[in-house]
């Protein structure tokens, strides 16, 4: 990295609850934060906001006449955003700049307005602004008043990542001080859904975890789609207040072969990783937050990665999908969220169903992020104390 960069507040909303606070609790133990629920005519495991978050979520959305228009994935983004700044202590005079992503963007609405057509043969006035994508950095920038720029984009699964990487890059550059970065999914949808199920990896699992991710002894696919946002605030410097430094960033795309590939060693990600490495050895990485969807192929890939990269060393690996679900372009950021909570705690939370060697008095220094999506696009972000 050639000038540090510190990430100096956190926030979220996601099935694990809307404060650090209570997100790190429901990491500590081994209960999912998943349920039944029914899109269109077909019932499946997911991971929902709490009936809680969903009413101040009801709330902000009523809060102002122009946010009732508005679909989740920006609400989402919004909540989440307030949180982070005030957290950082920004103000909009700061005009720091947005980056906030989403695979899927407006889906919720996309489906009604949709439906609405077909039905009428027209739509709504606010069918179009309401569903670009760009609306979410759009109407973050609205809600906190900054003037500095916003951005907002579509990478898939490594979506959220991409903004952070993007925020780097400006800070880097020299042209802001702060970023706001991360990204939001609202994908509980009937054609989300339907979606995944017409890829053949949604779970159909009935045991105690509908998800089965990291686990790579499962005969079928498990991936099971959540919900959320996760918003960082990125500072140019070492700062005092820095709940971790990014000490590196890596990227990579593969060559595809069809749509959804990934090669069986997951190329990508052995570039990504090593890029994110630099100069470091690698045997002082002490935990992977991992990508694994809970899918065959996505889960081995990236551990036969992750043992190319650390050969006798392999890190300790988890993921927090098992729990949660996929949130598509929320997910990096989650998972950095992840990171963030062992490195404050000094704790490494495992995978239930997966054996890991760990000393209760291990100490963790420096965790990478891993993520992807479809198109092969990896992203890895190395994150210290």
């Amino acid at each position: 990295m050639k000038t540090p960069i510190s990430i100096t507040a956190i926030a979220s909303i996601s099935p694990l609850g809307n404060s650090l606070k209570e997100t790190w609790e429901n990491y500590n133990g081994d209960h999912h934060m998943l349920s039944k629920g029914t899109f269109g005519e077909t019932n499946v495991w997911a991971g929902f906001l709490s009936p809680q978050e969903a009413k101040e979520i009801e709330i902000l959305k009523e809060s102002d006449q122009k946010y009732k228009d508005l679909d989740n994935s920006v609400l989402y983004a919004i909540y989440a955003s307030r949180k982070a700044v005030a957290q950082a202590g920004w103000k909009a005079v700061d005009n720091f700049g947005i980056n906030i992503g989403s695979s899927r963007g407006a889906t919720s609405l996309f489906e009604k307005y949709h439906k609405e057509f077909l039905e009428k043969n027209k739509t709504s006035t606010l069918s179009s602004p309401t569903t670009t994508l760009g609306n979410i950095a759009s109407w973050v920038a609205h809600d906190l008043q900054t003037k500095g720029p916003e951005i907002s984009h579509s990478i898939t699964c490594s979506t959220a990542l991409h903004s952070l990487l993007n925020g780097v890059a400006w800070l880097q550059s020299g042209m802001a001080n702060q970023f706001l970065v991360g990204g939001s999914e609202a994908p509980l949808t009937p054609f989300t859904v339907a979606q995944m199920k017409a890829l053949k990896i949604y779970s159909k699992e009935e045991g105690k975890y509908p998800c089965r991710a990291l686990d790579l002894e499962k005969t079928k696919n498990t991936m099971v789609l959540g919900e959320g946002a996760s918003i960082a605030c990125l500072e140019k410097g070492e700062k005092e207040n820095a709940l971790a430094k990014i000490a590196g960033v890596g990227y990579a795309t593969e060559i595809l072969k069809h749509n959804i590939s990934i090669s069986s060693d997951a190329q990508c990600f052995q570039r990504s990783m090593q890029m994110a490495l630099g100069n470091l050895n690698p045997d002082e990485v002490d935990v992977i937050v991992s990508h694994t969807p809970g899918t065959i192929k996505g889960d081995t890939s990236e551990i036969k990665a992750i043992e190319k990269v650390f050969c006798n060393k392999k890190p300790l690996v988890t993921t927090n999908k098992w729990k949660i679900g996929h949130t598509f372009g929320t997910s990096g950021m989650l998972s950095v969220e992840f990171a963030i909570l062992m490195l404050q705690h000094q704790k490494f939370i495992s995978v239930p169903f997966v054996n890991d060697n760990v000393s209760d008095n291990q100490e963790i220094k420096t965790v990478m992020v891993n993520a992807v999506g479809f198109g092969g696009n990896a992203v890895s972000i190395l994150l210290k104390k």
